[in-house]
């Protein structure tokens, strides 16, 4: 367990160092900038990027893969004897989202078995 706590804090100090910002003035010209001020003056904006430019959910931070591995885990845990509610405390889910993961991974794990011919 205090392994999987250490893999969510260095995910979220990962995942923070990732977040930055642009000033505008760095990359506009002053004239977008005065247009941008008339409906946002002060406040942060999000851009979205091109349909083009997007990326996959995870592919630069790799939260896919921590969210898979966590998953694992807490259905490995399950299997173990914790409960549902203790996994909720453990990894700061709801106890609901912790029931779907269970769920999922029980599904996931009976169609490995099926594809191995098993089942």
């Amino acid at each position: 367990m205090m392994n999987s706590l250490c893999s969510i804090l260095a995910y979220t100090i990962r995942r923070s160092e990732l977040m930055s910002y642009i000033k505008a003035a760095d990359v506009l010209p002053r004239e977008i900038i005065d247009k941008i001020q008339h409906y946002v003056d002060g406040e942060y904006i999000y851009i979205p990027r091109k349909e083009s430019n997007r990326k996959t959910w995870g592919e630069n931070t790799r939260s896919k893969e921590f969210v898979l591995r966590r998953n694992e885990e807490i259905y490995k845990n399950y299997i173990e004897g914790m409960s549902a509610r203790e996994l909720a405390g453990v990894y700061f889910l709801s106890q609901k989202s912790v029931q779907k993961i269970i769920a999922r991974q029980r599904w996931e794990d009976l169609s490995a078995g099926e594809n191995k011919g098993g089942g």
